[in-house]
């Protein structure tokens, strides 16, 4: 039987270096209160770096078979660590979204994950194609509005807006589509428990 992979592998190296890299993201951006082009551009760089590294661990651990129980532990906290840093940071100093942005985001993406841990004793609730368009549209979404805007073209403020629509709007359906999953799924479970 093989042994089991070392939880401090390079997958989870990836995964650690991302949750690092938020302080620094937040940082770059509140540099002369997001006003700085430069830092804002660094920011920016910063966000896609390690928004691109969540796909560099993910493939890292299945391809090497270095899936681990702290991998998958790290790895949502990473992802909701720098999309929560981003979009309360354009609410708060910045001002640049309105509150119920990050709010709508954060209650869903924290309530699925709850959910789902939840749901573990039943069966797993394994990512959903819809899951994975939310989370290309969030961070597309949040590099649009990372941009210095003040300083580009309307149309990329307009394009950040649609973006930014679109990414709420398929992370609450796709919030409520797991909540029917996992009612079904208990649902499910409770028919075929034995009888009292």
């Amino acid at each position: 039987m093989d042994a089991a992979p070392s939880p401090w592998n390079i997958a989870n190296v990836v995964t650690m270096a991302r949750i690092a890299l938020v302080p620094v993201f937040a940082w770059a951006l509140l540099v002369d209160d997001g006003q700085s082009v430069t830092w804002r551009l660094v920011a920016t760089g910063i966000f896609a770096v390690a928004a691109a590294s969540d796909k560099i661990d993910g493939h890292l651990a299945r391809s090497r078979g270095l899936v681990t129980d702290l991998g998958k532990i790290l790895d949502p906290i990473a992802d909701k660590a720098l999309v929560g840093a981003a979009l309360v940071l354009l609410w708060w100093p910045l001002g640049e979204l309105p509150w119920w942005v990050p709010a709508v985001v954060l209650v869903r993406e924290l309530g699925i994950t709850a959910m789902r841990m939840g749901m573990l004793r039943y069966e797993v609730m394994p990512a959903s194609r819809g899951g994975k368009i939310k989370t290309v549209l969030q961070i597309a979404a949040i590099l649009a509005f990372l941009l210095p805007l003040a300083h580009l073209h309307e149309s990329a403020v307009v394009a950040a807006w649609v973006l930014m629509g679109a990414a709420v709007a398929v992370t609450v359906a796709t919030g409520i589509d797991y909540l029917a999953q996992g009612w079904r799924i208990r649902r499910a479970a409770r028919r075929s428990e034995p009888a009292g």
